[in-house]
């Protein structure tokens, strides 16, 4: 409780203060009672040392007074039952301009002491709008004896301690604050093209967004999007471009970076993903197809195309597979924010009712061979194409011109190819002619390590040029029409120590093999890819493809 001169002082030696009573009866609205008090600094002091001696003489001692005259001294009353009118006004600010009120007592026994509405001891009987703002001055708790102050940690929990709030605060935090950007991520959305998204998200204007462009080595990677890529991209605290991440794929992209020297340029540098290698093994069992039966044990498009290239260098799909088979396949891939990527067959092993067959990549040449060192490549390849196309004309030194019908030697043999398709090299070699003739159109020859010599006519399109070397399996050329032609074909030679003979019975090169430290280095490399297979028994998935009547179409 606050002595009456602390009080005094905390409210004000100049204010007016008054405290309400009820009526007599606790009938209707009670009045307002002045307390009378000096006025200025040393008339507080004055009250202070009489209030604490007890000799304060009548007319200064602050008092209550009634209308039948009653006086309460003021330091008898509680600090809830002193209250400042300003105060009071404020905090009613939206209600109607009225003096507060007491509520009116109901008959309690009181004595004739009590007749002012305020007994000794207790609060007066306030309107509990005025009792809570009064109650507020007595949480302060204030040591009137005390010489420091104290300060109140969780003081802005109170909204009355903070009606104006002091904007420069905010201000000056923010100032101090230093300015961190961060990577932030777009996802493309259909419809959005680099020119708005630029000038609307990375604050570029037409003029950077043209000179960005011009300075990319890939212009797709901006002006080619698909919905659902992603970018990552920082911005400054005005919001302009500071870098921009792009992937051309998975595996590279750019970053984008905006000079220090000159705000208008961008340095670009190349971005390389490595992969983390991880091995995959897949097994299962020929039901019809055999490609089907393979992409039913998970295998990509992509793998299941390698893997039939693979076999069928030693493999007829249409005569040597069987219902029942059994297969392992032993796949690497490079794993890339959690895509796979580059697949590569490592090993493959096929037990077949007519035949066994199991073969290893060797990383030094990246051929397949089988565990004891011999080629699954031949020297020479019989086709020069992957995949089946029929044949339209075969060799024939008596057939009949299809166009003047006369007896004309055909020394090649056709192939119904749709044109574009693509022309590979059946061996390694060096390309000595790649011209266009008014009967042959486009058309290439390829001289062989092995002394033998390719022709292809009709071609849509040359991919090597005159002096070239070539190697097995490379596309050197796409099928078409061009020249004296009845329709889109591919015209393949075989010629051999100058004479053209039939490719499809000509005996070819053998395969070559592995001896001496290349077998060794070999063999000790595929020693845990056979492990791997000889394994695959207890992760074994057993193809579940439906039987495909007829031949096979693998």
């Amino acid at each position: 409780m606050l002595p009456v001169a602390t009080m005094v002082t905390v409210l004000g030696a100049q204010q007016l203060y008054t405290a309400v009573s009820a009526s007599d009866d606790g009938a209707g609205d009670g009045e307002f009672t002045v307390i009378e008090a000096p006025i200025g600094a040393s008339a507080t002091a004055q009250v202070a040392r009489a209030a604490s001696s007890g000799e304060m003489p009548e007319r200064t001692r602050p008092s209550l007074r009634s209308d039948e005259e009653g006086y309460v001294p003021l330091a008898d009353l509680r600090a809830q039952e002193v209250v400042d009118i300003n105060f009071l006004a404020k905090a009613h600010a939206d209600a109607p301009a009225a003096a507060p009120r007491l509520i009116p007592q109901e008959s309690t026994g009181r004595t004739a002491d009590d007749s002012a509405g305020l007994v000794a001891g207790e609060p007066p009987s306030l309107d509990p709008d005025v009792l809570q703002l009064a109650s507020h001055l007595a949480d302060l708790n204030l040591d009137a004896a005390a010489e420091d102050g104290t300060s109140y940690e969780d003081f802005s929990a109170d909204p009355l301690w903070l009606v104006d709030d002091d904007p420069s605060l905010e201000a000056e935090i923010v100032a101090h604050q230093t300015f961190v950007p961060q990577w932030e991520t777009y996802t493309v959305q259909s419809g959005d093209t680099f020119a708005v998204l630029a000038e609307r998200t990375l604050g570029l204007g037409y003029s950077e967004v043209m000179q960005l462009l011009d300075a990319l080595p890939d212009k797709n990677v901006l002006t080619r999007w698909r919905v659902g890529q992603n970018f990552d991209y920082q911005v400054d605290q005005n919001g302009e471009l500071l870098a921009l991440r792009i992937m051309k794929n998975a595996r590279s992209g750019y970053l984008i970076e905006r000079t220090n020297t000159d705000q208008q340029a961008f340095e670009i540098a190349d971005i390389e993903k490595a992969g983390e290698a991880t091995q995959r093994l897949f097994a299962g069992t020929v039901n019809g197809s055999f490609a089907r039966s393979a992409q039913s044990t998970g295998l990509t498009s992509s793998e299941v195309a390698e893997l039939t290239n693979v076999l069928s260098k030693k493999l007829d799909f249409r005569r040597d597979t069987r219902r029942g088979d059994n297969f392992q396949v032993l796949i690497e891939s490079d794993i890339i924010d959690g895509q796979s990527l580059d697949s590569r067959i490592l090993a493959v092993r096929y037990q077949g009712a007519r035949m066994d067959l199991t073969v290893l990549r060797n990383s030094t040449d990246n051929r397949f061979y089988t565990p004891d060192g011999h080629s699954l490549d031949p020297a020479f390849n019989r086709y020069p194409f992957r995949g089946h196309y029929r044949k339209s004309s075969s060799f024939n030194l008596r057939r009949k011109h299809p166009i003047t019908g006369r007896i004309s030697p055909h020394y090649g043999t056709d192939f119904a190819m749709p044109t574009g398709s693509a022309v590979r090299a059946p061996a390694d070699g060096r390309v000595v002619k790649s011209a266009y003739h008014r009967l042959a159109g486009n058309y290439l020859v390829v001289r062989h390590d092995n002394g033998y010599k390719t022709r292809y006519l009709h071609l849509s399109k040359r991919l090597v040029s005159e002096g070239e070397r070539v190697t097995m399996g490379e596309r050197i050329a796409l099928s078409g029409n061009t020249g004296r032609s009845t329709g889109a074909h591919l015209h393949y030679e075989v010629i051999v120590n100058g004479n053209r003979v039939d490719a499809m019975r000509v005996d070819l090169p053998e395969n070559q093999s592995l001896s001496g430290n290349a077998l060794a280095a070999f063999q000790r490399e595929a020693e845990p890819l056979l492990a791997r297979l000889e394994n695959s028994d207890d992760s074994t998935a057993i193809a579940q493809a439906q039987p495909v009547q007829g031949a096979d179409d693998s």
